[in-house]
């Protein structure tokens, strides 16, 4: 083995633009990419801790180059579903400059015959099989002829992760930090593959560990808030507790250097207890999957959990606390009629929700609608120019003009704009009123924040044909005295006007990422074995 353990490149393979992207907002904030790569920050960590040089390319910032890939002796890749193109690129860039490749990730992991270009993957987290890769690493980095495959079969406890090396990426590339503090989730919606994928029993980090990894993202970087990509913050709704007890604690001793945001099911909405702590740390922002306000829909997708509230009762009731809902949306449901899509524009107008992910149905591999649709015979292999892998209950051209009439009323400037008024007399008028932290007024911070609002003025407020929303909106910010929320407001909605037109212009990157077409024999390569 080389001195120093081996040079190992972990790349980040680029993202589709999308509603939940913000690649529009980009240009406001001065950001280059979304949020940072968390799973392939701690595969760095963890070969760095076993002593390898350990790189980080994240291709949502910048290409890998040639000289990246000669540097390395191998190269690691992860990433999901919807960046499958990507992965498949960086993998034959790798392999052309004659360097190992290891994939690994969800998307892997789930449908592992969908890569055949890697020589190495790794199915599954990290854990027992990470570890034997290490070793045949270590030993040879010749590729096999055959692809060879490491299935984890004991997973590394969460509380055995190490802290992601977000010293090896520049924080202030991205509009948003992120951190995990848990896994998995104990509903089984029908279009979900987090159960199957990461389990039903919530795994946990301690409050301790979580606290670390904000301290390490202070340290590198200045941003203004972290998501919590959990995939439900409140699965252990008594882990939550401690952790938010621990994150007040941690808010008041730096000053609330931070604002959080989480993903969440509707049901938060019956523990007034936790919203109350949560507004004491300073959440801001939640994304619920909501999915439809039709009953018998959610009944049909097996998410009852949304049930136990009113829908519109609940949004308000985290509102009331000073979290500003963004929701999940799917259209193209086997319950669907020709009337639901009014019926959602409705529930978009009724329920002030600014931020909505708008998307048809789409069954991922290994979970419950995808094994129904095929028993079906209803999952197309090679969808050609449909957003959707879904042959659809209604006609495909009723679904379509129903999505499109969806989105241009949701992001109808007039319309968003009104949604977020309604955030700044009734939600954002909630939030615990704090003062600026010395984080936020450090000269740096203090420029940045000057050029973003420069940059709005200038693009939301005089070029824009939507200009007049905007000095709408921003008279009612004003009297409130929230500045903070109009340019927040004026950020998000630039994206998501910018982004609905092109995609109702036909421009726009596919949302999600429909499965290759069958394997050519030019593709094919001799089946991986496991190891």
């Amino acid at each position: 083995m080389a001195t120093g353990g081996r040079r190992v490149l972990c790349v980040s393979p680029r993202y589709a633009c999308s509603f939940g992207t913000f690649d529009h907002a980009f240009t406001l904030t001065g950001a280059k990419a979304f949020m940072p790569p968390q799973g392939i920050l701690v595969i760095a960590a963890w070969f760095g801790a076993r002593g390898w040089q350990v790189r980080v390319v994240d291709e949502n910032v910048r290409r890998a180059t040639t000289a990246d890939l000669e540097w390395a002796e191998v190269v690691m890749v992860t990433g999901m579903h919807v960046q499958h193109d990507a992965i498949t690129d960086v993998a034959g860039r790798a392999r052309k400059a004659g360097v190992i490749t290891v994939l690994g990730g969800p998307s892997v992991s789930a449908s592992p015959h969908w890569y055949p270009e890697p020589d190495v993957l790794h199915i599954g987290e990290l854990g027992d099989a990470t570890v034997r890769l290490a070793e045949r690493l270590e030993e040879d980095i010749a590729p096999s002829v055959q692809q060879e495959m490491y299935r984890t079969a004991h997973r590394l406890p969460l509380g055995e992760f190490p802290v992601p090396a977000y010293d090896l990426i520049d924080l202030n590339d991205y509009f948003i930090a992120s951190i995990q503090a848990s896994s998995g989730c104990p509903f089984q919606c029908e279009f979900c593959d987090i159960p199957e994928l990461y389990g039903r029993a919530p795994r946990l980090k301690s409050s301790v560990q979580v606290i670390r990894e904000l301290d390490a993202i202070l340290g590198a970087g200045r941003p203004d808030a972290v998501y919590f990509v959990d995939d439900n913050f409140i699965a252990d709704p008594h882990a939550a507790r401690r952790l938010l007890q621990a994150l007040v604690i941690w808010q008041e001793a730096h000053g609330y250097a931070l604002d959080f945001a989480c993903e969440a099911t509707l049901n938060i909405a019956k523990r007034r207890d936790l919203l109350g702590l949560m507004r004491q740390a300073r959440f801001t922002t939640m994304f619920v999957g909501i999915e439809t306000p039709d009953e018998t829909a959610l009944e049909a997708i097996n998410k009852r959990h949304n049930l136990r509230s009113p829908i519109l009762e609940a949004v308000a009731t985290i509102n009331e606390h000073g979290i500003e809902v963004v929701s999940g949306v799917i259209l193209g449901l086997d319950t669907d009629t020709a009337s639901t899509y009014d019926s959602v524009c409705r529930f978009i107008d009724a329920s002030g929700i600014p931020l909505l992910t708008i998307n048809l149905l789409h069954a991922l591999p290994q979970t419950p609608l995808w094994r129904r649709l095929a028993a079906e015979g209803r999952l197309l292999d090679d969808p050609g120019h449909r957003q959707s892998n879904v042959k659809f209950r209604l006609p495909e051209h009723v679904v379509s003009e129903g999505w499109r009439h969806v989105i241009s009323h949701a992001y109808e400037p007039h319309r968003l704009y009104q949604r977020f008024a309604r955030q700044v007399r009734h939600t954002y008028s909630n939030r615990l009123s704090v003062a600026a932290s010395p984080y936020r007024r450090s000269p740096r911070a203090l420029r940045r924040g000057l050029r973003i609002v420069g940059r709005v003025l200038w693009r939301c407020g005089v070029r824009a044909d939507y200009r007049r929303e905007f000095w709408r909106l921003a008279s009612v910010a004003l009297r409130a005295g929230d500045v903070e929320g109009l340019i927040s407001a004026a950020v998000v909605g630039h994206h998501l006007i910018t982004f609905a037109r092109e995609a109702l212009a036909g421009r726009a990157e596919r949302a999600f990422y429909a499965p290759p077409r069958a394997l050519t024999g030019a593709q094919a390569r001799k089946p991986a074995a496991d190891s």
